[in-house]
């Protein structure tokens, strides 16, 4: 796991907000905590992503103090940091040429939400070669209501967008598994 990099997504205050909904996984950012602090102490690669929303309202636009990471998971001095307006963390940010040239084969994927940014940048690193793990109770999503007025919890949205992904663009792993891995 040398070449493994950490990726933390859209770890952000704004997300807190109520314009978002309920979510679910309310302890993945102390999950996120421990995985990014045993990466720190190993002294491998850590990647924070920033969503910079171009949406009107939105808690992520730039200027306002949602974009801001949450204290928990806040980059430190020496880690790279990728601002993106899309929810892919590869497009317009010079994420893969980072990778690339730093020989970082694999990633340990967590953050927010689990459905739009996580999942896309997922797919993504898996179709261009990357070796991804996605961290299942160290990602979070929210209620969502479909085209056709169905609620759907956020839970449900959750397990299935993990199913969809497992064994076809990354391997599912809870955190304990993930730290477990780092010790042997």
């Amino acid at each position: 796991m040398e070449n493994t990099a950490l990726m933390l997504i859209d770890v952000q205050k704004g997300f807190e907000e109520p314009y978002w909904g309920t979510r679910n996984n309310p302890d993945a950012e102390e999950k996120m905590a421990r995985l990014l602090s045993e990466w720190r102490d190993r002294g491998r690669p850590v990647i924070h992503v920033q969503h910079c929303s171009v949406v009107p309202g939105s808690p992520l636009r730039p200027d306002e103090p949602g974009c801001q990471f949450k204290d928990e998971v806040a980059p430190v001095t020496g880690e790279a940091h990728f601002r993106k307006s899309v929810n892919s963390a590869f497009i317009g940010t010079g994420l893969e040429d980072y990778l690339r040239q730093k020989g970082i084969g694999a990633l340990v994927i967590v953050g927010l939400t689990t459905d739009h940014c996580v999942s896309t940048t997922t797919r993504m690193a898996g179709n261009l070669g990357f070796d991804v793990t996605l961290v299942s109770d160290a990602t979070a999503t929210f209620d969502r209501t479909g085209h056709d007025g169905v609620h759907h919890s956020a839970d449900s949205i959750h397990d299935i967008h993990l199913a969809s992904l497992n064994d076809e663009f990354c391997v599912v792993r809870s955190t304990d598994d993930v730290l477990s891995g780092l010790r042997d």
